[in-house]
């Protein structure tokens, strides 16, 4: 999520008028997050380990990070949600993704899968992704390369970095939704594909520096994950993460525009941010798929 581009097309009057009950849905599932704080199991990369973890403790849910296959079953089948990143997968990782993934699906639990480096590049992960979609994820959550890709279109790969823009490939996302509920896609702008609804919501805010920030999409996913845990529905869980970031990095920035200084009043931000914020500074518009 960055700064908001320019983005034209023509909106369908009918769903601008879902704008307000999404906006409404989304404030709901934030006032839940802080009441119930759900604990959510999550696998992701050593580098965003910490990081993930910070930024949930800050947004109001409790991460725990158990990533080894001899415990996945059982904690998957006591945490509220579940996020599976593939950012430094190592064999026991790959053994508990699975357990970890088919528990949730079995129990139906919200899950979020990140499929980070998705491509050619990184075949190893690549082929763990493919095999983890047929555990039904709730949310795939990824940038504008790896959704690409996922969804079947060939392009130019850097490993874990985005050579695409969101904007110009969220349509091709769209085969992805007979695997999941939502399909969310990072990027100047944030696009978020929702088969509940049939449309796709714009999310436009942030700071050009949240990429700089290591593990922010990191973050993300499984703060994705934590809002569905406790939403009436996985689109507005969805919506709710990214309007959070999106909101947190476009205040973040007011107060900084170093990466070191930002990063922290990001996170100040993160936990700050309340149900005024959604209210005036919610950039999003809806649009029919």
């Amino acid at each position: 999520m960055n700064q908001s581009e320019n983005f034209e097309t023509t909106m369908n009057s009918e769903l601008t008028d879902l704008n307000s009950p999404l906006l409404q849905s989304v404030i709901n599932a934030w006032i839940e997050l802080q009441s119930k704080q759900p604990l959510v199991h999550i696998i992701t990369n050593a580098v965003a380990s910490n990081y993930v973890a910070n930024v949930l403790l800050a947004a109001g849910a409790s991460p725990a990070m158990i990533d080894n296959p001899f415990e996945a079953e059982s904690f998957a089948s006591i945490a509220s949600a579940l996020n599976i990143n593939l950012g430094t997968p190592t064999s026991e990782q790959m053994q508990a993704m699975q357990i970890a993934a088919q528990t949730a699906q079995n129990l139906n639990k919200p899950w979020v899968l990140d499929p980070v480096g998705y491509g050619p590049v990184l075949p190893w992960r690549s082929e763990m992704v493919d095999q983890l979609l047929q555990y039904k994820p709730s949310i795939i959550r990824g940038n504008a390369s790896e959704i690409s890709g996922l969804a079947g279109n060939q392009g130019e790969s850097r490993g874990v970095d985005s050579t695409l823009n969101s904007a110009e490939i969220y349509l091709n996302a769209v085969p992805l939704l007979e695997h999941c509920e939502c399909v969310a896609i990072s990027g100047e702008s944030d696009f978020i594909l929702s088969k509940e609804m049939n449309a796709v919501i714009q999310i436009n805010g942030g700071s050009y520096l949240q990429p700089k920030v290591t593990a922010s999409g990191c973050a993300l996913g499984a703060l994705t994950a934590a809002y569905c845990a406790v939403s009436e529905s996985l689109t507005a869980g969805t919506v709710a993460a990214h309007l959070h970031f999106a909101i947190a990095g476009q205040k973040a920035y007011e107060i900084s525009s170093s990466v070191g200084s930002f990063n922290v009043a990001f996170l100040d931000e993160i936990y700050s941010l309340n149900e005024d914020d959604f209210n005036q500074l919610a950039n999003m518009q809806i649009y029919a798929l």
